[in-house]
């Protein structure tokens, strides 16, 4: 299985076994507005979810700490996210990555169009006991770069989408987010045009303890052949 070896701030490097990968969907606290962007997905074809929040398991391989993705085509973007790493050691963790996903298959298909794409995390990892009791006054961010204009794609603060207690109950309501598991805990809108871009740049901002977690990754995109 794979291995991941991660800087955890103050406490030294961490190497983690995850087994298991999953993706939240539909995570946002307001149930209205969730309903409302279902309704609007279903409009241009994207099966509705059956349960709110939906969890999505993909394989742990596609858990990728580097600085480039292969994708097929031009289809596919990313999407800023905090993500939970489950340790032994350590107890929960709490990284930045992007659900990169292909949005053509997204169509017909979402479980499909998750496991197209790899799922980039950064390599520095914050223990969640250290921000949870302000978890609300976090902010996630991204900047996507398209034809080399790098633009502010994504933001917003972790108050609007589910707490961790909350994601991980609903996922394992007897033992949580259990060992080698890692979460994606689920996303804002974007701001302006949805889709491909050459880079994806993803910020986990805390206020309070004024650090930020960071990652970059460039998309690189495979020839689809006809």
């Amino acid at each position: 299985m794979p291995q991941h070896t991660f800087d955890l701030a103050g406490h030294g490097p961490v190497t983690l076994d995850i087994r298991h990968l999953v993706i939240a969907g539909w995570a946002g606290r307001d149930r209205a507005a969730v309903d409302h962007h279902i309704a609007e997905l279903a409009a241009i074809g994207v099966k509705p979810p059956s349960t709110v929040p939906t969890f999505y398991r993909v394989a742990s391989q596609l858990l990728d700490t580097g600085s480039t993705v292969q994708v097929p085509g031009h289809d596919s973007s990313g999407e800023v996210e905090c993500v939970l790493l489950a340790s032994e050691a350590h107890g929960v963790l709490v990284g930045i990555g992007s659900d990169h996903t292909d949005r053509t298959v997204e169509a017909y298909d979402v479980t499909v169009s998750k496991q197209m794409c790899a799922k980039p995390v950064g390599r520095t990892l914050w223990k969640l006991s250290e921000v949870q009791g302000h978890w609300d006054q976090l902010v996630t961010r991204c900047w996507r770069t398209r034809d080399g204009v790098r633009a502010l794609y994504q933001e917003g603060a972790l108050a609007h989408l589910l707490p961790p207690a909350e994601l991980m109950q609903k996922w394992n309501a007897a033992d949580g987010l259990s060992a080698h598991t890692a979460m994606f805990c689920g996303t804002h809108a974007v701001i302006g045009e949805l889709g491909w871009g050459e880079a994806f740049e993803l910020e986990l901002h805390d206020p309070v303890l004024n650090r930020s977690l960071h990652h970059h990754y460039a998309t690189q995109a495979l020839e689809i052949a006809r």
